[in-house]
């Protein structure tokens, strides 16, 4: 059981990231209220939370790639932190299809101190590049693998071949909310021994993210993400105020559990959040499909005539690796034997299927 086997160890040297002002973004569209963004970081600021995560969900320019702009672009997230979080680092998030690395420069000169890319593991080894001179530009670059468990993990640990050690951190992360202790243990784990920072990022489509948190930590992660009241793109993610609340019971009351419940009530009562689809959330994590493909599946799904659940199993056999647009396209193919109305352009689907393959953690 968890608690008998590790809950008591010591958690003095774990950090937990809060990323509410960045995965928070989708589940409000991306459309956070000024006000709102500089009472809650000034609060932070004053937490014992030591980092912050802000900025556009999808991570810095976004919209090159046809993302929803955010109200508020990165220059004004900069003014923003640099006036309220004068106590604790902050930092944001970036993928190399789209995040040019001269902004990557632009960011840190203007105070961030960290940024995180976000890679598919098949995909790290086409940008061991951009992660090197991303390592010269900012004081501290993470590695976050996004879609970690479609790779088995020994696969995944091959393609971590070539990553610079000056990389500051590698992080497992479960974009579907799909991974169960079992396979977080075998990842964190198998990561740990490469890269001496590994971190966790989970989300809550099954209701694990806490869970898989702690077990993360217990691993050997010596990063973890949360955000305030759980929030995040679809079901969300570990709620931080119930990371700190679970430390509390198990060794101290490392980061002020009460304060961080008073935030997390504040994020509840303040912030406009999109419901989500509770069937397309359970499907996804037990299927392995990122949250962000769930509008293509439906339109898809309804076009030709069948279950989502059947179209998404039909696109992770047809992977290679984990589920792209073109799958799912292939997938409603094999579902007709009239002439297909399927493409691989996203012109019948104007609505960001453009991005669907930069689609982040």
């Amino acid at each position: 059981m968890l608690l008998a086997s590790g809950l008591l160890a010591d958690k003095s040297g774990v950090e937990l990231l809060d990323c509410t002002l960045r995965e928070g973004s989708y589940a409000v569209d991306f459309n956070f209220d000024e006000g709102f963004v500089s009472h809650l970081l000034a609060n932070l600021n004053e937490s014992r939370i030591p980092r912050v995560e802000i900025g556009h969900g999808i991570g810095l320019e976004a919209e090159r790639a046809g993302a929803k702009a955010g109200s508020i672009n990165h220059h004004r997230w900069c003014e923003l932190a640099n006036s309220t979080l004068t106590n604790k680092p902050w930092g944001m998030f970036a993928q190399p299809e789209f995040t040019r690395l001269e902004t990557i420069a632009e960011m840190t000169y203007r105070g961030m101190s960290f940024v995180r890319v976000g890679l598919e593991p098949d995909r790290v080894g086409q940008h061991l590049d951009y992660l090197n001179r991303a390592t010269d530009l900012c004081g501290q670059v993470y590695l976050n693998l996004m879609k970690t468990s479609a790779t088995p993990v020994d696969q995944l640990v091959d393609m971590l071949d070539g990553v610079s050690p000056a990389v500051a951190g590698v992080y497992v992360v479960d974009s579907y909310g799909a991974m169960l202790p079992s396979d977080v243990q075998r990842y964190v784990a198998a990561v740990k021994q490469r890269f001496p920072v590994v971190g966790f990022h989970g989300h809550d489509n099954l209701g694990m993210a806490n869970v898989n948190t702690m077990v993360a930590i217990e691993a050997g992660a010596t990063m973890v993400d949360g955000t305030l009241n759980g929030v995040g793109r679809g079901s969300g993610n570990a709620a931080i105020e119930a990371l700190a609340g679970i430390i509390k019971l198990s060794q101290d009351d490392l980061f002020d559990y009460r304060e961080l419940a008073r935030l997390a009530e504040y994020c509840r009562a303040n912030m406009d959040v999109i419901p989500e689809d509770r069937t397309m959330q359970v499907l996804g994590g037990v299927i392995g499909i990122h949250s962000g493909f769930f509008p293509l599946i439906a339109e898809l799904a309804a076009q030709c005539d069948t279950d989502p659940a059947c179209l998404m199993e039909a696109a992770v056999r047809i992977a290679r690796q984990s589920a792209r647009k073109a799958d799912f396209y292939a997938a409603a193919n094999s579902f007709t034997t009239a002439p297909s109305p399927f493409t691989t352009t996203s012109s019948s689907f104007p609505n960001g299927a453009v991005l669907l393959d930069k689609i982040a953690a």
